[in-house]
């Protein structure tokens, strides 16, 4: 699947309330105090930052989008369909990212 088709599938999951988040993505989400409409409106404005097609849990993706208050958040979701599943959700931050869209020296 492409990006634009990705990205497509996102907001359509938004608009017609088609998200689960994972237990993982709800602990990350309220260790950083990530509101649920905080990566709805992520994920309206988002873009692909690195695709994981054959990922052995589905396909799935990083995307990076901002919310209204200008919060970056990355968010990795599924991309198999309706329901979209958020594994993760997180704030970027050095030393893994340099800027949002740019991973730092650190990888893990």
């Amino acid at each position: 699947m492409d990006a634009a088709s990705i990205l497509a599938l996102y907001k359509r999951a938004v608009r017609e309330e088609q998200l689960k988040i994972s237990l993982h993505a709800a602990e990350e989400a309220l260790a950083e105090h990530i509101t649920r409409p905080e990566i709805e409106e992520a994920m309206l404005n988002a873009q692909l930052i690195e695709d994981y097609p054959d990922w052995w849990l589905g396909p799935s993706c990083l995307i990076y989008g901002r919310t209204d208050a200008g919060r970056a958040l990355h968010i990795v979701a599924s991309y198999s369909g309706l329901p979209v599943t958020i594994i993760t959700v997180y704030e970027p931050h050095p030393p893994k990212w340099v800027t949002p869209t740019l991973r730092g020296g650190h990888k893990s």
